[in-house]
C-alpha cells in the first residue's frame, strides 16, 4: 500500500458535532476522459460491492460548464469525498470547481482522501508537469476571473498535503482492494460509534482479546469465547469482527449456531459461509446437487458432509475471518471448521460457547475467560437502559443499585431490568424489585436454561443439588457428598464449571454459582409443581418446607 505521508487527518469528527444524516458514504471527483471507464468504474463496482453507497456522478453531464447545484448538495451529503488526482484533471475547470467545494465542505472534518493516479503528489502541489499547463490555459482563459484560478491553485495544494494514496508502483488491483479497505473501515467505525452504549463494560475484555490478536501470522488460529449465557459473548464477538473483518479475503459472522443446528439447518450455516466466495454461481451448484441426489434415500447428514467439502476445497487457500457464535456440539465444528488445513496462512476462527471443555476437545488452547461486570460498570450500563444515559436520575440511585445487586454484574440482566423500568416512576420500581425478590424474570431464566437442558440427568442432579444445598461449600466435601448419592461428584463439578454453569473460589477451593445461576435452578424446581411444594424434588425454602410438614404433603418419590 502506496501512501503519501504529508499529514494524516483526523477522520471522524468529534462526537459533539451535529450533521445532518447522510446520503451518501463517499462522493468520488474524478477526470471523465482519464479515469470513468478504467480506474473510476473498477473502484466504484468495488465500494458498492462493500455497501458503500457512493455518488458517481452521470456521465451524460456536460462538463466544462458551471457546477450544477446537485452536485453540491451530493457533496455535502456525503460522508467523504475520494478525489483521484489524474494528469487530466486540472484541466478541467468543472473539476477544479468540484475540488474547491469539497475542500470547502470537508476539510474541516478531516474527511478528505486523495488518490494520486499516475501524478506525482509534488506536480498537484506546485502546479507544475500537466498541471503547469492546464494552468497556463487557464490563465488565459479566465484572466477576468484571476481570484477563482487562485482559489484553484490553493486548492490544488491542499488536497495535495493530505494524506492519500499513491498509484506509483502499485499494481491497480491491490491500490483499489486497499483503497475500499479503508473507506469501508472508516465508515463501517463511525456507525459503531454510534452504537457505543452497548458496550459498557467492554473496554477490559476488549484489551484481552487485543492481545490475542496482537501477533500477526500466518498461522490458522483458533481462538475461544467461552463463558455462561448473558455475560456478553457475542458482543464481545461482534467487536472483534466489525474492528478486523476487512482485514481478510473471506469474513464471516455465524450467529445462533446451537439453535439453527437444533433445527436441522446446519446446512445452512454451511451455505451462509461459502456464499461470499460463491455467490451467483452457488445456487447454480446447490441446485445441480440436488438434481443429482434428489431421491427418498438423500439425507440432511449426506447434505452436510457434501457442504463440508465444499467448505474444504474453497477456503483453504483463502485468509479467512469465521466467527462460530454459540457453538454447543463438536458436530457443528466439525462441519463449519474441522481442521486448520481447511482455511489459508493467517486465517483466524473465533468461536463462542458456554463449554470450556469443548475447547479444550478440539485442541484450541488461546481463549478468553468472560467474567461479570464490575459494580460501576454495572450501574452504567442498567442506567442507559434505564434512562438512556450515562448515571441514574435523582431519587434514583439507590433504587437503580438494587436492581443492579440484583443482576450480579451479568448484562443480560441488566438490560433487560433496564428496559423493564424505563419511564416508570419510582413506586412502580419499588414493585418491580419487590416482585424480583419472588419471582425471577422469565426472559433471563430461559436464556440461562439453555446451558441447564444440554446437561445429561445425572449432571442435571448435581447441578440442581449444587444449587440447593452445597453452594459456598469446599469442592472435597461436595463431591464426597454426591459420591455417596451415587453421582460422579469429581466428573459431574468439573463438567459444570466447563459449562459456566459453576466457578471455583481458588483461594478457598469452594463451589461457587452465579447468583441467578442459582435463581435459574430454583425456578427449574419450582415449575416442576408451582401449586405445591411438596411435590417438588427439592425444597430450601422455610416456609415451603413448614407447609410440607404441617399439610403432609411430601413428594412420594
Amino acid at each position: 500500500m502506496a501512501l503519501s505521508t504529508q499529514r494524516d487527518p483526523a477522520f471522524l469528527p468529534s462526537p459533539d458535532q451535529s450533521a445532518p444524516q447522510p446520503n451518501y458514504d463517499v462522493f468520488l471527483s474524478f477526470r471523465g476522459e482519464d479515469t470513468r471507464n478504467s480506474f473510476v468504474s473498477h473502484l466504484y463496482h468495488e465500494l458498492q460491492l462493500r455497501g458503500i453507497k457512493t455518488f458517481k456522478d452521470d456521465p451524460k453531464l456536460e462538463r466544462g460548464t458551471a457546477i450544477s447545484s446537485g452536485l453540491f448538495n451530493a457533496i455535502d451529503e456525503s460522508r467523504l469525498a475520494i478525489v483521484v488526482l489524474s494528469p487530466n484533471y486540472a484541466s478541467s475547470s468543472w473539476c477544479l470547481d468540484e475540488l474547491t467545494e469539497i475542500l470547502q465542505c470537508m476539510k474541516p472534518k478531516g474527511t478528505i482522501l486523495p488518490v494520486f493516479y499516475h501524478v506525482d503528489p509534488s506536480d498537484v502541489r506546485k502546479q507544475s508537469g500537466s498541471f503547469a499547463c492546464a494552468f497556463a490555459e487557464h490563465e488565459e482563459r479566465f484572466r477576468e476571473d484571476r481570484e477563482r484560478v487562485k482559489r484553484w491553485r490553493t486548492a490544488l495544494t491542499e488536497v495535495a498535503n493530505l494524506s492519500g494514496f499513491d498509484s506509483k508502483n502499485e499494481c491497480e488491483r491491490k491500490l483499489i482492494e486497499n483503497i475500499v479497505e479503508w473507506v469501508w473501515e472508516k465508515v463501517h467505525h463511525r456507525f459503531k460509534l454510534l452504537d457505543s452504549k452497548g458496550l459498557v463494560g467492554m473496554k477490559f475484555i476488549r484489551e484481552q482479546v487485543d492481545l490475542l490478536l496482537a501477533h500477526p501470522t500466518d498461522d490458522v488460529r483458533f481462538i475461544g469465547i467461552w463463558g455462561m449465557g448473558g455475560i456478553g459473548k457475542t458482543t464481545i464477538a461482534h467487536l472483534v469482527y466489525d474492528s478486523i473483518s476487512t482485514r481478510f479475503e473471506v469474513s464471516s459472522f455465524l450467529a445462533n449456531v446451537r439453535e439453527v443446528s437444533q433445527r436441522g439447518n446446519l446446512v445452512h450455516l454451511q451455505r451462509q459461509l461459502l456464499s461470499p466466495i460463491l455467490k451467483d454461481q452457488i445456487t447454480q451448484v446447490w441446485d445441480e446437487q440436488c438434481t443429482q441426489v434428489c431421491d427418498e434415500q438423500c439425507t440432511q447428514v449426506w447434505d452436510e458432509q457434501w457442504e463440508t467439502s465444499v467448505i474444504k476445497n474453497c477456503l483453504y487457500n483463502k485468509k479467512v475471518l469465521l466467527i462460530l457464535d454459540d457453538v454447543s456440539e463438536s458436530s457443528q465444528l466439525e462441519k463449519l471448521a474441522g481442521e486448520k488445513d481447511w482455511f489459508g496462512k493467517g486465517s483466524l476462527i473465533i468461536i463462542t460457547t458456554r463449554d470450556k471443555r469443548l475447547l479444550v476437545k478440539h485442541d484450541i488452547h488461546i481463549s478468553c475467560d468472560v467474567e461479570a461486570l464490575g459494580n460501576d460498570d454495572a450501574l452504567e450500563l442498567f442506567s442507559w437502559n434505564a434512562f438512556k444515559k450515562k448515571e441514574p436520575e435523582e431519587g434514583y440511585l439507590e433504587l437503580s443499585k438494587g436492581f443492579v445487586n440484583y443482576a450480579r454484574g451479568l448484562p443480560l440482566a441488566l438490560k433487560l431490568l433496564g428496559c423493564v423500568v424505563h419511564k416508570r416512576d419510582q413506586y412502580e420500581w419499588k414493585s418491580e424489585l419487590d416482585k424480583l425478590q419472588e419471582i425471577p424474570k422469565s426472559e433471563i431464566i430461559d436464556l440461562l436454561k439453555i446451558s441447564y437442558d444440554g446437561l445429561d440427568e445425572m449432571n442435571k442432579d448435581i447441578f440442581l443439588d449444587v444449587a440447593f444445598f452445597h453452594k459456598g461449600m469446599s469442592k472435597e466435601r461436595v463431591i464426597e457428598i454426591l459420591d455417596c448419592c451415587g453421582l460422579c461428584g469429581h466428573i459431574g463439578i468439573n463438567a459444570l464449571v466447563q459449562k459456566s454453569l459453576l466457578t471455583m473460589d481458588i483461594s478457598n477451593n469452594t463451589v461457587e454459582m452465579h447468583d441467578l445461576i442459582q435463581e435459574m435452578a430454583l425456578e427449574i424446581v419450582r415449575r416442576e409443581c408451582s401449586e405445591e411444594p411438596g411435590r417438588r424434588s427439592r425444597l430450601c425454602n422455610c416456609d415451603d418446607i413448614s407447609h410440607v410438614f404441617i399439610n403432609n404433603t411430601v413428594r412420594i418419590m
